[in-house]
């Protein structure tokens, strides 16, 4: 079977878009000075009061839809089960900031985090679906 031009074009925005996220983990777990040169002395706070055991939900949320995309570029089956864990990981490192941080994560951040917060979610979502459709199809094998 051809592979439809669409899992190519999704893929690929997905990947450069979960792109985002890695670079967002990488340069908040190096302390690159001029990533958080850029956040408030509340967002500084609260990335440092981020508790350890949480961070391997981040990394999982991160890493995991990273590896949906590329594997829906591989074409496999896993891309919808590894969106799923993913999915499942963020959900934990969203419940923490929004409910139980000392530090409220929705208190920080503008109309425009705001959006892209829920742009995240809804994504990750649609990228479940989407997958889950293509295995459905028999198109990721």
């Amino acid at each position: 079977m051809k592979t439809p031009w669409h899992i190519w074009v999704v893929g690929i925005v997905s990947l450069f878009w979960h792109a985002g996220g890695a670079m967002d983990y990488i340069m908040s777990k190096t302390n690159n000075a001029a990533y958080l040169a850029q956040m408030t002395p509340e967002q500084l706070e609260f990335l440092e009061t981020f508790p350890t055991w949480l961070t391997p939900f981040w990394a999982v949320a991160v890493w995991g839809a990273v590896l949906g995309s590329i594997l829906i570029l591989l074409r496999s089956r896993f891309a919808a089960l590894t969106f799923v864990f993913a999915f499942l990981a963020m959900v934990v490192v969203t419940i923490h900031n929004v409910f139980l941080a000392e530090n409220n994560a929705l208190e920080m951040m503008n109309t425009v985090q705001l959006v892209f917060t829920a742009a995240i979610v809804i994504v990750a979502i649609l990228m479940i679906f989407y997958a889950r459709t293509q295995v459905a199809l028999g198109r990721l094998r």
